[in-house]
C-alpha cells in the first residue's frame, strides 16, 4: 500500500512517543525529528505520469498518510487545509491516518467538512497506549465527526479496559508491542484482555505485532523484528474462544530469558 507522508517530523507528547521509530530513524542520518517541514512529496495524491493519469492509482485504494508525523500537529496547520483539499479531489483513494493529537481535530477541518459524519474516505485512528491516554483520548474521539474510526493501542505499555469506548462507531481496534532495541514490554495478558473486551462489543479485533519484547506464560521473550508480525499472526486471535498458542515462540533463537 502507497504512503504518503506530507511533511515530516513530530514532537513527543506522551510515554508512547518514548521510542518513537520515526527518530530512531532519523538518529541515523542526522536529522532533528523535532523539526518538522514539508516533504517533497507533499502533492502526491495529486501528481500525474506523462500521460495524465494520477501516480497514485484507483487500485492503490488504502494510502498510509502522514506516518512520519501526526497529521493535526500544530506546526502542519498552514499546510492542512491543501492535504485535505487533495483527498477531496481524490475521493477514489481511502486516506488512513493515525493520531495522538485528536484534541485538535475541530481546529483543523476544511469549511465542506461533514461535520455529522465525516468524509466516507477517510479513517481515522486515535492512539491510546495506557489507561490514563485512553481515558483521555477517547471520550474526545468519540465526539469527533468522523465516519471511520479505529482505536490503535500501540505500543501497548500496560494492561487497559477500553470496553466504554467500544459503540457502534468503533469500526476497529488494532493492538501491538513496541519495537526497537529499547522496546519495553508487552504481556499475551494484556492483548488477549483487548481481544475480549472487543469479541463483547462486537467490534473487529487486530493483534497486529508483538513487538521485541514479549511475556507469554511467566516467560519473557526477544523476538527479531522480521517475527514481530507473522507470530502475532500467528496467535490467531480472530477465531472466537481461547487464542490459540503463538506458534513457534519458544524457539531458542528468540528467547532471551525465562523465569
Amino acid at each position: 500500500m502507497p504512503e504518503w507522508n506530507p511533511w515530516h517530523g513530530c514532537k513527543k507528547i506522551s510515554s508512547g512517543c518514548q521510542n518513537c521509530y520515526m527518530y530512531r530513524t532519523d538518529a541515523k542520518y542526522g536529522r532533528d525529528s523535532r523539526t518538522v517541514a514539508r516533504t517533497a512529496g507533499f502533492h502526491l495524491p495529486v501528481q500525474k505520469k506523462r500521460d495524465g493519469s494520477y501516480k497514485l492509482n484507483p487500485s492503490d485504494r488504502l494510502v498510509w498518510t502522514c506516518f512520519t508525523s501526526d497529521f493535526f500537529i500544530s506546526e502542519a496547520d498552514e499546510w492542512r487545509y491543501e492535504c485535505f483539499e487533495m483527498m477531496r479531489i481524490r475521493s477514489d483513494l481511502h486516506f488512513f491516518l493515525i493520531t495522538k493529537r485528536i484534541d485538535r481535530f475541530l481546529v483543523c477541518l476544511p469549511d465542506d467538512w461533514d461535520m455529522q459524519n465525516g468524509w466516507e474516505n477517510v479513517t481515522v485512528g486515535c492512539t491510546c497506549e495506557t489507561q490514563e491516554r485512553a481515558d483521555y483520548r477517547l471520550p474526545v474521539f468519540l465526539k469527533m465527526p468522523i465516519r471511520h474510526k479505529v482505536i490503535i493501542c500501540e505500543p501497548l505499555l500496560e494492561k487497559i479496559d477500553i470496553s466504554p469506548y467500544l459503540g457502534s462507531n468503533i469500526e476497529q481496534v488494532v493492538a501491538g508491542g513496541e519495537s526497537g532495541y529499547y522496546a519495553r514490554l508487552c504481556r499475551y495478558e494484556w492483548i488477549t484482555s483487548l481481544r475480549r473486551q472487543c469479541v463483547e462489543a462486537g467490534v473487529s479485533f487486530r493483534f497486529k505485532q508483538t513487538g521485541a519484547l514479549f511475556e507469554k506464560n511467566n516467560k519473557l521473550y526477544h523476538i527479531e523484528r522480521k517475527y514481530q508480525h507473522s507470530q502475532a499472526a500467528a496467535a490467531d486471535l480472530n477465531t472466537w474462544g481461547d487464542a490459540k498458542q503463538i506458534s513457534d515462540i519458544s524457539r531458542p533463537d528468540k528467547k532471551i530469558n525465562t523465569y
